[in-house]
């Protein structure tokens, strides 16, 4: 693994967004369910980003593209923000089929956690993983989550039920083997 940063999601980025998505659509699809299909062309993903950009204005929501020495090799993302009495968001992420097992979204949700807790002002993360999703586990886990729940039987998926196994990580906790 070499240089991997993230950065905000802009207008600029929808052309190589789409072909990132399309690359990667049945993959992304095995674990979670299929986006509509009006988001696969430009002009969906243009209207996808403007949305995660008012989104970013109103304090919403936090979208960030994953690059590998300038290359778009994933998303992360915090959504969901909760201010009042909680200064709390969701954490998800995807990284391309080829790109994974390399370490690549560990440094990423570290780098998110980085603005979360930083520049976003929050005190509390969540995620969600399948528990079959193993790689997905041992992202949050590497990076200080901890499971707090398991929702049996809770998302559906291609006519299939899944558990899922609820994490979060908050401001004050460093991840396993930070310094101290």
């Amino acid at each position: 693994m070499t240089g991997i940063a993230i950065r905000r999601v802009a207008a600029a980025d929808a052309a190589e967004l789409l072909r990132f998505e399309l690359a990667h659509r049945a993959y992304f699809e095995h674990w979670v369910n299929a986006r509509d299909p009006a988001f696969y062309s430009e002009r969906g993903v243009a209207a996808a980003i403007a949305t995660a950009e008012a989104a970013r204005a109103n304090d919403q929501a936090f979208q960030y593209l994953v690059l590998e020495d300038g290359r778009l090799v994933g998303r992360v993302n915090l959504t969901a923000v909760r201010r009042a009495h909680y200064q709390c968001a969701d954490l998800g992420y995807r990284i391309g089929e080829h790109d994974g097992g390399r370490g690549i979204a560990s440094k990423a949700v570290a780098l998110c956690l980085e603005q979360a807790f930083g520049a976003h002002g929050l005190r509390r993360v969540e995620a969600v993983a399948r528990p079959e999703n193993k790689g997905s586990v041992r992202v949050l886990e590497r990076n200080g989550f901890v499971q707090f729940g398991h929702s049996r039987n809770s998302f559906e998926l291609g006519g299939r039920w899944f558990d899922r196994l609820l994490f979060e990580r908050h401001r004050d906790v460093s991840p396993p083997g930070a310094p101290t």
